[in-house]
């Protein structure tokens, strides 16, 4: 009996410290060209959707009307498509992302889902928000303003759907982004 203790002493000490020393030294996939951990997407993502499911807001407080949309496609164009793209126009290092960042104008294969537009409003909304840990995918709370986030998520969540032709314009990367006006400087007397 004595012995069988004394095992399983053991083996909760010596487990760990193996675990610890193979994160040490260097053996843990961390270089996005290495293959990931196996079942490494299943774990991340089980508690990823229990944590969005439990703080994700309900209803847009804004309607996903012509101006909301079109504000929305510039702030897509301003803060999201260097990673996910423009409609028809993919990331040129998005696929070099890991995970890749997905592409948000592409329809989904056998679907007419474009991007995320099958997600609710508020689970867009929660990811922009907050950002996804140790995907690249930053978060916008204090970038960008309440509206502008819920902007954005109302443009994302209409992706199937005729857009009005301004935002149409902005999320194939048609329109630049227009720079600030800005004073000229005063002569010198």
């Amino acid at each position: 009996m004595g012995r069988m203790v004394l095992g399983i002493i053991l083996g909760l000490i010596l487990a760990p410290l193996c675990v610890l020393a193979w994160f040490k030294w260097g053996n843990l996939p961390v270089a996005v060209a290495d293959p990931p951990l196996p079942m490494e997407r299943q774990i991340t993502h089980v508690a990823l959707r229990a944590r969005i499911a439990r703080e994700m807001p309900g209803n847009p407080p804004i309607q996903a009307d012509e101006a909301n949309l079109t504000a929305g496609a510039e702030v897509y164009r301003d803060e999201c498509a260097a990673c996910h793209g423009f409609h028809g126009k993919p990331s040129s290092f998005a696929a070099h992302m890991f995970p890749e960042a997905p592409a948000l104008w592409e329809k989904h294969k056998n679907k007419d889902v474009v991007g995320v537009s099958d997600d609710p409003p508020g689970v867009t909304y929660w990811k922009v928000t907050n950002g996804i840990r140790l995907t690249g995918m930053p978060a916008f709370k204090d970038v960008l303003a309440d509206t502008q986030i819920w902007q954005v998520t109302l443009l994302l969540a209409n992706a199937n759907k005729p857009l009005p032709p301004a935002a149409l314009a902005i999320v194939r990367g048609e329109q630049p982004a227009t720079a600030p006006v800005t004073a000229a400087p005063k002569a010198k007397h």
